[in-house]
């Protein structure tokens, strides 16, 4: 089959198109003939140090997160699955490929109305959004500020921030990504590249009351003196490659609660995951996907992404 290795740690160069064996499930999996890949920034990360939450060396198949038609059921598995549209995840790699064998037990039916390609883009990012509105307890009312509020996941918090009553300020690196988070229903769309960003969300609404941080490093600490006392900041990624790392005395001393990455239940995981596709076959949640390429460019597609060129959510197209 068709596939994508990753050869040694480094630049996007080190992703290279080539051939692997076709996967067979074993007991208790599926194969999947995939159509799209999803790509994360933490994918991106991993590529260039090895470091993060996948514990593999190369050469392997990279890739997280799939969807897809399954084409053969494993030994234990209900054949009623057989035709069906499913995305999953692989458990950190063998995702840029053209087929997948995966436990069926993780495996999401793709509700109809949702367009295939639009359930990956939700399939990780979906339950990442979910799960830092809970975290963050917004509420009709708050004013929110999401940061890379046009990435994977900033776009999605947009519109739930807004659907929930809130009055949400979305933050960009660039006046065309600021644009695209007032469309998504930003209040205010705000271009954090502009060292004045900060007055502009104050003149416009005083501070805010939440703050879900993606990037991390000098945008979030900037973004955490906008936090009015009683405020929540909640931060769930590094995007600008370190943690916003503010003294928990500081925080006390404004009245300003910290949430910090967690590892959640995968129960809950699973639930939210089904919640977000749920959501996005009612139209209440729309998945950016600003650029698509075939699986023999994932190179390309990284170096987008390591770029800050993307909008939304990348996929490759297999």
């Amino acid at each position: 089959m068709r596939a994508v290795w990753l050869t040694e740690f480094g630049g996007p160069g080190v992703l290279v198109a080539g051939e692997a064996p076709d996967p067979v499930p074993g007991p208790g999996e599926v194969l999947v003939d995939v159509a799209f890949a999803n790509i994360t920034f933490v994918e991106t990360q991993f590529r260039a140090s090895g470091r993060g939450p996948f514990a593999a060396r190369p050469p392997l198949i990279p890739g997280n997160g799939v969807g897809g038609v399954v084409a053969a059921v494993g030994e234990g598995v209900d054949d009623a699955l057989l035709g069906r549209r499913v995305v999953t995840a692989t458990g950190g790699s063998g995702g840029y490929a053209a087929r997948a064998a995966v436990p069926a037990a993780g495996v999401f039916e793709v509700p109809d109305g949702l367009a295939l390609d639009d359930a990956v883009a939700l399939l990780a990012d979906g339950r990442t959004a979910l799960l830092q509105l809970r975290a963050a307890r917004v509420a009709a009312g708050d004013r929110v500020l999401v940061e890379a509020a046009a990435g994977g996941v900033g776009s999605l918090l947009v519109q739930l921030a807004s659907a929930a009553g809130a009055t949400v300020v979305g933050a960009a690196g660039g006046p065309h990504k600021a644009e695209l988070a007032a469309g998504l229903g930003a209040a205010t769309g705000v271009d954090y590249l502009r060292p004045d960003w900060t007055d502009r969300v104050r003149e416009a609404h005083g501070g805010v009351d939440v703050v879900l941080d993606g990037v991390g490093g000098p945008i979030a600490r900037h973004a955490f003196d906008l936090l009015a006392p009683g405020g929540r900041m909640v931060s769930y990624g590094l995007a600008g490659g370190e943690w916003a790392e503010i003294p928990p005395e500081l925080a006390a001393a404004r009245g300003v609660e910290l949430v910090g990455p967690s590892r959640p239940d995968p129960a809950l995981m699973r639930t939210l995951t089904a919640e977000a596709l749920a959501a996005g076959a009612a139209g209440r949640l729309r998945p950016v996907i600003g650029l698509r390429l075939p699986l023999e460019e994932a190179a390309r597609a990284h170096a987008a992404i390591e770029g800050r060129e993307t909008t939304g959510k990348t996929l490759l197209v297999v």
